[in-house]
């Protein structure tokens, strides 16, 4: 009479083993964090060029939604749109464009680009003049003058980091921003950390002392 009772509770005792040894699996996979996930694409902002992988999606029609790359000429195809430029435009640009495109064929299309490799030379941040290592970094969501100062080593000997410098394009024109690194990485004034744009160069100075 106390078989079944043994034998039910060896199969619980089985079947916990294999709840146990499943969760210990799964926990053992890192998974990504927001901010990881966000660092991996560029943002709204981003200008789009060549060499870079473009997402597709067409609201309804998955069909239509494909994974792309942008061409040395700057152009993109795609079902129903042939030869669109891409290059030198954002994401939310480019898919209003095509928008336009489709509309012969789809009925209110609905286009959302995401960048998901970006490769080209428009995503870089150069960082020049008195610093450790000058070079271009590549351009992340939320990057900043901090970041970007980090990344190469921090100031130079003969730096004059106050006298520091963002040279921005804006609608063709070139913008000069003011940024006193020596405060922000001496004295933390936080409000010296601005953020940087895809393109952004940023200049520091040698003292004149």
């Amino acid at each position: 009479m106390r078989r079944p009772n043994v034998l039910r509770l060896a199969g619980w005792l089985v079947i916990s083993l294999l709840i146990t040894s499943c969760a210990s699996t799964s926990s053992s996979v890192p998974v990504p964090t927001a901010a990881q996930t966000a660092a991996k694409e560029p943002g709204n902002d981003y200008i789009i060029g060549p060499g870079d992988t473009l997402q597709v999606f067409v609201w309804r029609n998955p069909e239509l939604s494909v994974t792309v790359p942008v061409r040395p000429d700057g152009k993109i195809s795609t079902p129903l749109v042939e030869n669109m430029v891409a290059v030198g435009k954002t994401s939310p640009q480019l898919a209003r464009d095509m928008e336009q495109v489709l509309s012969e064929y789809v009925r209110t299309p609905k286009v959302n680009i995401i960048v998901t490799t970006a490769a080209s030379a428009f995503s870089l941040v150069k960082v020049v003049g008195q610093v450790v290592h000058p070079q271009a970094l590549p351009y992340r969501e939320g990057m900043t003058v901090l970041d970007a100062v980090l990344e190469v080593g921090g100031l130079g000997q003969f730096a004059s980091g106050n006298r520091a410098k963002i040279v921005r394009i804006v609608n063709g024109h070139q913008e000069t921003i003011r940024v006193k690194l020596a405060d922000l990485l001496n004295s933390g004034d936080v409000h010296e950390n601005l953020p940087l744009r895809p393109n952004d160069v940023l200049v520091v100075p040698q003292s004149i002392f």
